[in-house]
């Protein structure tokens, strides 16, 4: 207790708790642009951080980190284009229940669900950080690729017995994944001899076609129907109210519980990363309430502004920001890309994350865990006030000038990425075959997971097999690897479960 005190008495020094403050503001702002990602928006303030004292940097690092992932909600419900990586599923419902005239509801879902899951994250890391680090350790290469391919099953529950087409998108994305040099033997694959793709076709643009560009030409296409059948052009989107009432708060309840603790589980674990988590979130939330709320009056469907929909990845996103931490303070191992970030910021002022970071630098190290549980409360005042200001510029416009503006914004969110014309065409080339996989009822879900597991599940199976000379009962070995192994058994269930039902039937 007296070293939380201790970071308490860092943390409320005007000058740390005003740089706490400016972070939460520019982390909402910068994520709530296309393609500006958090990795991109913590990068971009480390410089700010060099001349200054050492608890004013970490506190405005903190701040960007936890807003960053919750701002990427607010174009991504408002305008159909994820902010950030971690905000792609909450632009399923988000944009459906914006759509319907509820985009102030949908926002306060995203953001109290987004909070909820910052604060529970941020009290286990205050709670139980140097025993949880200790889970991260069990984790090798055998456990990094069990769970890459839980990872990839997560989605299966969200295919509606379309096994094969979920499968196909999941080839799809593990083959895009393969672009550029192979991490295993270092040879270029698929570049077709472009510069551009050695290290592989550039994620941010690519996600930001694959949802920001497909949303354009749906829009395009909502336009084209309405004027086909002369109807008149539907008028530009309502906000609605920014209150959730308390039965919808009850009922969400049980949704921000579960995906908080997934969000902490996958946080701690290092190179999961916001991705699996959202998608494990967004699964478990669909088994449970996908077909509990259809054919109730008044109630949307799932995928079509369902609540849970938002909850459920918002909660997990950022939950995992305060337990990527977890290994990183205690052990010097990040829990993502993003917290791998720290390190440097940490590096510069002259600190080493691990064991000896509590001994010789206590004050900071707990200083950093307070900051995140303060940073989630300041969240919530800071991102109403961003919603209110740019919701009445968004939902003012018509549907045809959406067009232009999504485009703009996506072109240049791609283009902001490396500063490279080429990721403008990896944008609007990820926008086609996206739209046209929708055309086709191939699911999305799958191939993103394929494009963003493939590198681990390589690696991972790579030095696997290495280590076992080449045994693939590796992976089942409940002696000595019982990790992986029961995850490999829930991961065949999950692929195994939805065909033999659907025979069954």
């Amino acid at each position: 207790m007296d070293v939380i005190l201790l970071g308490f008495q860092t943390l409320v020094s005007p000058p740390v708790i005003l740089m706490l403050l400016l972070g939460v503001i520019a982390g909402m702002i910068v994520g709530s642009i296309p393609g500006i990602n958090d990795n991109i928006a913590f990068a971009v303030f480390i410089p700010f951080s060099f001349s200054m004292p050492a608890e004013q940097a970490l506190a405005l690092m903190v701040g960007v980190y936890c807003a960053a992932a919750t701002g990427g909600a607010i174009p991504a419900i408002m305008i159909k284009v994820p902010g950030t990586a971690s905000s792609l599923l909450t632009s399923i419902d988000g944009n459906a229940m914006a759509r319907k005239g509820f985009g102030g509801k949908a926002l306060s879902i995203a953001i109290t669900s987004s909070v909820i899951g910052g604060v529970i994250s941020s009290i286990v890391l205050l709670l139980f950080a140097p025993s949880l680090a200790k889970v991260a350790l069990q984790f090798g290469y055998v456990e990094n690729f069990a769970l890459a391919i839980l990872g990839l099953s997560s989605v299966v529950g969200l295919l509606k017995g379309n096994v094969i087409k979920g499968a196909v998108a999941a080839i799809i994305g593990l083959t895009v994944a393969n672009v550029g040099f192979s991490p295993v033997t270092g040879f270029p694959r698929y570049t077709f001899d472009n510069v551009n793709l050695i290290e592989g076709i550039p994620f941010v643009p690519m996600l930001v076609g694959l949802f920001g560009i497909a949303a354009m030409f749906e829009l395009m296409s909502d336009i084209f129907k309405e004027r086909h059948s002369r109807a008149e052009i539907s008028k530009p989107l309502k906000m609605g109210s920014l209150v959730l009432p308390k039965s919808l708060m009850r009922r969400l309840l049980p949704v921000w519980i579960s995906g908080s603790a997934i969000g902490n589980i996958i946080g701690m674990l290092p190179g999961a990363g916001m991705l699996m988590a959202i998608f494990l979130a967004y699964d478990q939330a669909a088994r449970r309430f996908s077909n509990r709320y259809e054919g109730k009056e008044g109630e949307s469907k799932w995928g079509e502004g369902a609540p849970e929909g938002i909850a459920a990845p918002e909660a997990a996103n950022n939950a995992v920001t305060a337990s990527s931490m977890v290994p990183l303070l205690s052990l010097g191992i990040p829990g993502n890309s993003t917290s791998a970030l720290f390190i440097g910021a940490l590096a510069i002022h002259g600190m080493v994350p691990g064991p000896l970071l509590f001994s010789q630098h206590g004050n900071i190290a707990w200083m950093i865990i307070v900051a995140f549980l303060v940073a989630n409360l300041f969240m919530w005042p800071v991102a109403f006030v961003v919603i209110k200001t740019v919701s009445k510029t968004i939902f003012a416009i018509p549907k045809e000038a959406m067009v232009g503006v999504i485009a703009i914004l996506c072109l240049m969110g791609a283009y902001s990425d490396g500063a490279n014309a080429f990721n403008m065409w990896v944008a609007i080339i990820s926008g086609i075959v996206a739209y046209a996989m929708r055309l086709a009822n191939i699911p999305l879900g799958p191939a993103i997971l394929g494009l963003v597991l493939g590198s681990q599940l390589e690696s991972s199976l790579n030095n696997s097999l290495t280590i076992s000379q080449g045994n693939w009962l590796v992976f089942f070995d409940f002696s000595n690897h019982p990790i992986s192994a029961v995850m490999m058994l829930v991961s065949i269930a999950l692929w195994c479960v939805p065909i033999i039902m659907r025979n069954r039937a």
